[in-house]
């Protein structure tokens, strides 16, 4: 019986572990997912900007191969 007890506490000890990686893991993660969404929003912000910028100028100048 107290063999059955000692695998079943080191069970325990291991998923108690295995849960706080896996924590640890997620909170890196989201942090990670959330320093792209800012950095995608200020990319989609610039490429606006420059669109809206540059479409009257772009329509009236020739392409360099010509």
């Amino acid at each position: 019986m107290n063999e059955r007890v000692l695998r079943l506490e080191e069970k325990v000890a291991y998923l108690e572990r295995h849960q706080t990686e896996q924590d640890k893991a997620m909170l890196e993660l989201t942090e990670l997912v959330e320093r792209l969404r800012a950095e995608l929003k200020v990319t989609r912000e610039r490429v606006a900007n420059q669109g809206e910028a540059g479409e009257g100028e772009q329509a009236d100048e020739r392409p360099p191969h010509y």
